[in-house]
């Protein structure tokens, strides 16, 4: 079956229609189908339409207040707070980023943590604009257990994702956003779906045995971290930073408290940003980092970190986003509902 060409902004629409249709209002529909369309766009479909069917279900179960108003407040005047009500990240998100923006141009560093959202995206789409604004940025969230810890035979960890924004003046940001797994979760259960073999060190099956089965991963098994020992003390910082600081669940909590409907459990977010022309070199910082960064993008084989998605944000303006036919008539179903 050939693939549907589509717009960002039909992507958009249709991601609105479907969640209006299960109990969301305008504000928060908008803000997940941005974040849903953004990640078409750039080519990345384990955090666009597929993930349509979560956020759906966690609407019809009543676990996500699809009317949700965040707060916004400042803790101290490095510390931005936004309550996002039981609702999306997305507008929780877009709600607090200017403030955190603000506080971070005065004081050179400030940080922002969400509490009370449902994360269900990829980071780069929340952190492109902090970066774009000049800033230096990174986020962080934690997930239900999805991943094992280094030498243990259960998974603790969520993927628990981290994404890093450098600001590069005229130039588009560099960004990179992945997971402490070996593997985005997203990511295996496509290949899962379409049936295809994941590298070995991917995860292991439901014995703890390492397979490159990704049906086997997904459904009984675990993720393994990145890198042996050194992926899994991240994800425990992650674990750290966005459930110790803020009182939100850890991971293996989130599984305990959630419905299991499907949808992303309530949890935090953690959000640092850095000002870098308050650190002392504020006339040559982009200059000098500049440097280094056409050496390592000039170098045979290597690549900045973004530049893919930036390639594919092009083509598909130019050419439309290709989706499949199955995950458009999935998602043209929730509209009727």
């Amino acid at each position: 079956m050939p693939d549907k060409v589509m717009t960002k902004q039909e992507i958009q629409k249709l991601v609105e229609l479907g969640l209006e249709a299960n109990g969301c209002n305008k504000e928060n529909s908008s803000a997940v189908a941005r974040t849903i369309a953004a990640a078409e766009l750039d080519g990345c479909a384990a955090h666009g339409l597929f993930r349509m069917p979560g956020y759906v279900a966690s609407l019809r179960s009543g676990k996500v207040n699809g009317n949700a108003s965040p707060v916004v407040s400042r803790l101290s005047p490095g510390v931005v707070k936004v309550d996002g009500d039981h609702g999306y990240a997305p507008l929780a998100l877009e709600k607090g980023r200017e403030a955190l923006i603000q506080a971070t141009q005065e004081n050179g560093i400030a940080a922002m943590v969400l509490v009370n959202v449902h994360h269900f995206a990829a980071l780069w789409v929340e952190v492109e604009p902090i970066a774009e604004a000049g800033m230096v940025a990174m986020a962080f969230t934690t997930y239900k257990p999805a991943v094992v810890p280094a030498g243990a035979k259960q998974p603790l960890f969520g993927t628990n994702p981290m994404c890093f924004g450098w600001p590069r003046g005229d130039q588009r940001p560099l960004v990179f956003d992945q997971a402490s797994a070996a593997m985005a979760r997203g990511e295996v259960m496509i290949a899962a779906r379409d049936g295809h073999a994941v590298p070995l060190g991917t995860g292991v099956d439901e014995n703890g045995m390492q397979t490159t089965d990704a049906s086997k991963i997904i459904n009984g098994g675990a993720l393994l971290p990145f890198g042996g020992h050194k992926g899994s003390t991240i994800a425990m910082m992650i674990e750290l930073l966005v459930a110790g600081l803020s009182g939100q669940d850890f991971s293996f909590e989130a599984q305990k408290n959630d419905n299991n409907d499907g949808g992303p459990p309530n949890g935090g977010e953690f959000i640092l940003a850095i000002d870098p022309n308050h650190f002392g070199d504020a006339d040559s910082w982009l200059k000098h980092s500049e440097s280094f960064l056409q050496l390592l993008g000039g170098m045979e084989g290597a690549h900045i970190p973004g530049d893919r998605r930036y390639a594919n944000r092009s083509t598909n303006k130019e050419n439309g986003i290709s989706v499949k036919e199955s995950v458009y008539a999935s998602c043209l179903e929730f509209t009727e509902t």
